[in-house]
């Protein structure tokens, strides 16, 4: 489970990380977590995998306009009807 914490740091280093995070389409703390996580060794989960960000991301397209509380089955059903 992530937990908030402050962190200190120089406007140009915080401008770098920014600029790292979006090349690698990270957030800014997902980034930094990586960054830490590879310093200390640290073995990411299964949830930090390419893969699975793409299949999220795949989700998102796919349910992206869906009103919320919708019925995921007929969303699957109009998008695979719609082909």
């Amino acid at each position: 489970m992530a937990r908030k914490i402050l962190v200190s740091m120089d406007e140009r280093l915080i401008g770098g990380v920014d600029e790292a995070a979006r090349a690698a389409g990270l957030s800014r703390s997902a980034f930094l977590s990586r960054v830490a996580s590879d310093a200390i060794g640290l073995e990411p989960g299964p949830g930090a995998s390419e893969g699975t960000h793409r299949a999220l991301e795949d989700l998102d397209r796919l349910f992206g306009g869906a009103p919320t509380g919708s019925d995921a089955t007929a969303a699957i059903r109009t998008a695979r009807d719609e082909r």
